[in-house]
């Protein structure tokens, strides 16, 4: 059986309580011996994040301003944890380490670094465990992309036995600088440790039991996903559902190794699997989600198809009033852009004057106040008469389908529907689903 790596998000280090709880879970499990962490996350709606003061804390300094206050703070929740574990960590001589780095300028992206950097040290410390610095076996370059180096000397720095902890979020860069992923980047470096190590399964600890087939915000108590694709995550993401960092993905995709999404609060809820391939007969349909904020370019011309790069004519004139297509539906005599509706806002009469002239429609309307629905799940495309039902259902709840589209994926049906009937359009598909 091979290892294990388990990243543990912010909300599963955010006091000492939690971190026992990862001891547990670990020491439950021989395979689980790389660990990636988070900075400590809110443990209640009056915390601030700890990567938000220490950026404050690197701004007020290259200020010359005095940085007391949010970095007492970032000290007081450090201590309260070493404290409460009775690890005698060193915690202080740390941060007294970078305070001096600080005051003498540290870059935006060190200051943001040491949450995880200080949490993976006081966590190695309380498990006996070897700590791993991140800037040492993660390599970017100049275009903030992962250098392939980096998989040799992860896996060449992890070769002895034992428990592992590596701090997540930033690498650095191939001259040593220290550099931060974005927002949600520890996904990112347990996946990199994954497949540098080979894992077995890459778990990712946080605190909800797995991913959920739709917004709870929207949808009363949606179900779990018990399995879902890496496609379907993909789609999902694109559509705005909330499930995971998309370059965290990548990494674990091209060694097929799977992700598990775990509660930290709930070990023994199984969550949800990320696999290559799902028997989709037990579940044809993994969830739905929405975007809003769209607008819909719709022309008709009789013989448009015969018209010389009248689509590539549409995208470049797009393109030159800076405003992005999603996707796009082409007929014989008419075709319907998606675009992003932010950027229409002071160029609808521009662009129609533009299209008016140059390619002459015989009707032309700009849409505003879109949203895209979409339904995801491998089984979409087995199931007979699926989209026909759908339909029906949005049709019994008056709700106008504007275009629907059949993606190439051949794993998800978009429906573009008034941004006034999002919520019940995501609420009708999740009743037939799930």
């Amino acid at each position: 059986m091979g290892d294990i790596v388990s990243k543990f998000g912010g909300s599963s280090v955010a006091e000492a309580v939690q971190i026992r709880k990862i001891e547990s879970i670990i020491h439950s499990d021989p395979r689980r011996r790389y660990i990636v962490v988070s900075a400590p996350g809110k443990r209640d709606a009056k915390d601030e994040k700890i990567t938000d003061l220490l950026y404050t804390c690197q701004s007020l300094s290259v200020q010359g301003k005095p940085f007391d206050e949010p970095f007492g703070t970032v000290c007081d929740r450090f201590m309260r944890i070493d404290r409460e574990l009775e690890t005698s960590s060193g915690v202080q001589n740390w941060m007294q380490e970078i305070r001096d780095q600080l005051v003498a300028g540290a870059s935006a992206d060190l200051a943001a670094s040491r949450g995880e950097y200080l949490c993976a040290r006081l966590l190695a410390t309380y498990l006996k465990a070897t700590f791993v610095d991140a800037a040492e076996i993660i390599r970017l370059n100049g275009n903030d992309s992962v250098d392939e180096s980096t998989y040799e000397l992860t896996a060449n720095r992890l070769t002895k036995p034992g428990i592992y902890v590596i701090p997540g979020f930033y690498g650095a860069t191939l001259t040593g600088e220290v550099k931060t992923f974005s927002r949600g980047g520890s996904d990112i470096t347990g996946a990199l440790v994954a497949s540098a190590v080979q894992a077995e399964m890459y778990e990712n600890w946080t605190d909800v039991s797995g991913l959920l087939m739709a917004d709870p915000q929207i949808v009363s108590n949606p179900r779990p996903m018990a399995e879902v694709t890496y496609r379907e995550i993909r789609e999902l993401s694109f559509m705005g559902a909330k499930v995971f960092h998309e370059e965290a993905i990548l990494p674990v995709y091209k060694q097929r190794i799977p992700i598990n999404i775990r509660n930290t609060n709930k070990p023994e809820d199984p969550g949800t699997m990320i696999r290559a391939k799902r028997d989709a007969e037990l579940q044809s349909i993994a969830g739905v989600a929405g975007r809003n904020g769209l607008g819909l370019l719709y022309l008709e011309k009789f013989l448009l198809h015969k018209e010389p790069h009248y689509r590539s004519k549409i995208f470049e004139i797009l393109k030159d009033q800076g405003v992005d297509w999603q996707w796009e539906r082409a007929g014989i005599d008419s075709i319907a852009v998606v675009l992003s509706e932010g950027q229409l806002a002071d160029k609808q009469g521009l662009l129609t004057n533009i299209i008016e002239e140059e390619l002459q429609p015989d009707h032309l309307e700009i849409l505003r106040n879109m949203s895209i629905v979409a339904v995801v799940g491998e089984g979409i495309s087995e199931q007979s008469g699926f989209v026909a039902g759908l339909l029906l259902l949005l049709s019994e709840k008056k709700i106008k389908i504007r275009l629907i589209d059949e993606g190439s994926s051949k794993i998800t049906v978009h429906f573009l529907v008034h941004s006034k009937d999002f919520q019940r359009t995501v609420k009708t598909i999740y009743s037939a689903i799930g």
